[in-house]
C-alpha cells in the first residue's frame, strides 16, 4: 500500500508532482546530501519516507529539492513570522502627549498623571507640554514647577529624557519608561 501525501501550496513553492525538471540535487530529511537524481527517483524516495519533495532552490544547477514534511515546514515558517511581528510591535513604543497648564487644578493634574502612568507602564513615551498665554509668560517658573512635580510623581517608573525646555510660548519635557523593569 503506497501512501501519497499532497500538501496544499500557498507559499509559491513547488512540491511533489508540481516539480517539472528532469534532474535535481536531493537533500534528505535530516539535511544530508543524497546526490543528483532524476525527478522520478526523488519522488519515489520522498514517498518511501512518507514526506514531501519540496523545491528549495529552483535557480540552482541542478535545482535543489528537499525531502521534508511540507505542512510542518509551513507551520514553523508562519510561527516565526508571527513571533517576529510580535517582537517588532513590542519594540515600537508610541509617543503620547499631555497638555498641562501652569495653573492646573489638583483634580486635572491627578487624572493626567494616572493616565500617563498607565502609558508609561505599557512602554510608551510621554511628552508633557505647557502653553503659556498672555501674562503667564512672566512666570514661566510656575510651568517648570508643574513639570518637575509631574516627573517626581512618576520617577519610580520613568526617567526624564529631556528636561523642561522653553521654546517660544511652549515648555516641553519628555519622559521615557525605565529600562530596568
Amino acid at each position: 500500500m503506497e501512501v501519497l501525501l499532497i500538501a496544499k501550496n500557498n507559499d509559491n513553492m513547488l512540491i511533489n508532482e508540481q516539480i517539472k525538471v528532469p534532474e535535481v540535487l536531493v537533500i534528505g530529511p535530516n539535511g544530508e546530501q543524497v546526490g543528483i537524481k532524476n525527478i522520478e527517483d526523488a519522488l519515489t524516495l520522498s514517498k518511501y519516507a512518507s514526506l514531501d519533495l519540496v523545491l528549495i532552490s529552483p535557480n540552482g544547477n541542478p535545482p535543489v529539492v528537499k525531502v521534508m514534511d511540507y505542512n510542518k515546514f509551513r507551520y514553523e515558517k508562519r510561527k516565526k513570522e508571527k513571533e517576529n511581528l510580535r517582537k517588532q510591535k513590542a519594540n515600537k513604543s508610541e509617543l503620547k502627549e499631555y497638555r498641562l497648564s501652569p495653573v492646573i487644578d489638583v483634580g486635572d493634574f491627578e487624572t493626567k498623571l494616572r493616565n500617563a502612568t498607565k502609558y508609561l507602564e505599557k512602554g510608551d513615551r510621554i511628552k508633557l507640554t505647557i502653553r503659556f498665554k498672555g501674562r503667564q509668560m512672566a512666570h514661566t517658573e510656575l510651568g517648570n514647577e508643574v513639570l518637575e512635580r509631574f516627573a517626581s510623581r512618576v520617577e519610580e517608573i520613568a526617567d526624564i529624557e529631556q528636561k523642561p525646555k522653553l521654546d517660544g510660548r511652549v515648555m516641553t519635557m519628555l519622559l521615557v519608561p525605565k529600562k530596568d523593569k
